[in-house]
């Protein structure tokens, strides 16, 4: 068995699949398949497997599955449904009439049913043949055929990453969909529980209608199961430190533990004529896996908005000189944040642990929370990895990846 195979991070893993059943996850998802007449909410943090669970009662090839970061308009989101549903928003009607030859034959009263030469005769009549038909179109809006579609199908209707789609479409997407969740529809929608994206406030209508089943963030002991299940399977046993180290680095997020257990694979050489793992270097692992998943984003909030020229530059107590911008990351990356709110007085001190000058005025450094989550906002990432509560002054890290580069990422590079 390959480690490619045991170790998925980002799709379904069939062989390291945690149900968490003591949760009763799975139970209350199933439910939504026997006309149960609600609109389901899947909501938990970015990368806590949310997907994964759906995917495990709902396969994608099983019923309608709408990717809700590949949508932009409402039409496309009915475009969508109706090709997996393999639907046209056109169709003819072709009515005819006519009339066909007639053949008559006269025999005589004694002849047999297989009548001999010259004891019968045979006549034929035909009559001019007419005919008229008439190819009638009609068109319907990509909601209607969708909609009418669903009603007939009565396929299950999945929408990943719901919160990415404009409040406004939420709600009118949910609007359309209610009457046939009240007729029995299965309809799942995942998003986060970010209080932008409140996937039960969009319709007002659906107030006692709706099942929430909540994904918590994972505990050590369950994440410790991906590397002890799998490892297991390739016939590499590891000592229980290295599972046990894992877990606790992955701030909750099954995602994040896949991923170190492949990159140690991959470092091991694994698959490449090694047969067992004498050694684990976990950090190197760790810097790895946050060089590749979180560095990105961070370079872009990093560099803040395209005006740098008139920016203050700004000396660290490590001797390095640095803009606002890098000053706040450094201060966050002090805090080794998981995924968390913090207060401004909390980040104003990390900010003064780290500056070797004058703390900004928290103007200064509430206008920069503010850029930096507008950045992440727009960001082609599924979920913004930051967002700024102006009027509380307070931050959220809504990433796992993001919160994980802030504790391993090489913050030395950024520019």
């Amino acid at each position: 068995m390959k480690y490619q195979d045991v170790f998925i991070a980002g799709g379904f893993p069939k062989h390291t699949y945690n149900p968490r059943a003591d949760l009763g996850l799975e139970q209350r998802l199933r439910e939504s398949r026997e006309k149960l007449c609600k609109l389901v909410t899947v909501t938990g943090q970015t990368k806590s497997g949310k997907t994964v669970l759906a995917r495990s009662i709902f396969p994608r090839e099983e019923c309608v599955w709408v990717d809700g970061g590949s949508v932009s308009a409402e039409d496309d989101f009915w475009q969508v449904v109706l090709e997996q549903l393999d639907l046209f928003q056109t169709t003819e009607e072709e009515t005819g009439s006519g009339t066909t030859a007639t053949i008559a034959a006269k025999g005589n009263a004694g002849a047999n049913f297989i009548v001999a030469k010259g004891s019968a005769e045979v006549g034929g009549e035909l009559a001019k043949a007419r005919s008229q038909s008439r190819t009638r179109a009609r068109s319907v809006s990509p909601k209607i055929a969708a909609l009418h579609g669903l009603s007939s199908s009565q396929l299950p209707v999945v929408i990943d990453d719901f919160h990415y789609l404009p409040k406004q479409m939420q709600g009118h997407i949910v609007r359309a969909l209610k009457q046939l969740i009240f007729d029995g529809l299965p309809v799942i929608i995942i998003a986060i529980p970010h209080r932008r994206y409140d996937a039960v406030r969009v319709e007002k209508e659906m107030t006692g209608r709706v099942l929430s089943v909540n994904v918590p963030v994972w505990t050590n002991e369950e994440l410790t199961f991906i590397p002890a299940t799998g490892f297991e399977l390739l016939g590499l046993p590891l000592d229980r430190p290295i599972p046990t180290r894992m877990a606790a680095e992955a701030i909750g997020s099954p995602h994040l533990v896949q991923d170190f257990c492949r990159t140690t694979c991959r470092m091991a050489g694994v698959g490449n004529g090694q047969p067992y793992l004498d050694k684990v270097d976990l950090e190197r692992v760790f810097r790895d896996v946050a060089d590749i998943s979180g560095r990105p984003i961070f370079d872009k909030l990093a560099r803040g908005p395209r005006q740098r020229s008139d920016r203050i530059q700004r000396k660290l107590t490590d001797g390095r000189v640095v803009d606002i911008y890098q000053l706040v990351l450094h201060a966050l990356a002090r805090l080794r944040p998981g995924l968390v709110s913090i207060e401004y007085e909390e980040l104003r001190s990390a900010i003064r642990d780290v500056a070797d000058t004058q703390v900004p005025q928290l103007q200064e450094v509430a206008r920069v929370l503010k850029h930096m989550a507008t950045i992440a906002a727009s960001d082609e990432s599924s979920t913004p990895v930051i967002d700024f509560e102006e009027d509380e002054k307070k931050l959220h890290i809504t990433d796992p990846f993001f919160a994980f580069y802030l504790r391993w990422g090489q913050l030395s590079d950024e520019q």
